[in-house]
C-alpha cells in the first residue's frame, strides 16, 4: 500500500484537489485539535502543495514554500495526514517527500518549520531540530526547528 504523490502549484490544482486538502487540514486543525483559526491564510496562492492520495483519496498534504515566504529559509507547513491512516506512518514519508520536493524544486536544503511541540520527536526523526523556545500559536505549544 503506497501512496501517490503529486506536487503542484495553487494554479494546477484542480476544484476537487483543492476541497480535499481544504477538507483534510479542517478535520486535522479546525475540528481534531479543536482550534478555530483561519487556515486560508493567503500563503496557499504561493505554495507547492504537495499531497499523496491512496484509492483515490488525498490522505496527506503539506505545503512548501521558497524562502522568504513563512521564514527565512524554505519551509514546510500544514503538514496533514488523515487520522484513520496515521498507523501506517505515512507521516515520514510525506515529509522525506517533502524535503526532496524543498531540494528538486526550490534548491534549498536549509529548511525552517514551526513544529507543533508534541511533534518534536518525529520532525528530530527527520532530521529537524529546535532552534526557539517554545511559543503559542492559536494557543497550541510550538517550537522552531530547522534542518540543515
Amino acid at each position: 500500500m503506497v501512496l501517490e504523490w503529486k506536487i503542484k502549484p495553487f494554479e494546477a490544482l484542480t476544484v476537487h484537489e483543492l476541497y480535499d486538502i481544504l477538507k483534510l487540514r479542517s478535520e486535522i486543525f479546525v475540528v481534531e485539535q479543536n482550534c478555530v483559526y483561519l487556515d486560508l491564510d493567503g500563503k496557499d496562492k504561493v505554495a507547492l502543495h504537495l499531497f499523496g492520495e491512496f484509492e483515490g483519496a488525498i490522505v496527506a498534504h503539506a505545503r512548501l514554500f521558497k524562502a522568504g515566504i513563512s521564514f527565512d529559509n524554505a519551509s514546510i507547513g500544514r503538514v496533514t495526514v488523515a487520522a484513520n491512516y496515521r498507523d501506517r506512518k505515512w507521516g515520514h514519508d510525506l515529509m522525506r517527500e517533502a524535503i526532496a520536493g524543498i531540494l528538486s524544486h526550490f534548491g534549498e536544503s536549509k529548511i525552517t518549520i514551526g513544529a507543533q511541540l508534541y511533534l518534536k520527536k518525529f520532525y528530530e526523526s527527520q532530521g529537524f531540530v529546535q532552534t526557539s523556545e517554545m511559543y503559542l500559536e492559536d494557543d497550541i505549544p510550538h517550537i522552531e526547528m530547522q534542518k540543515v
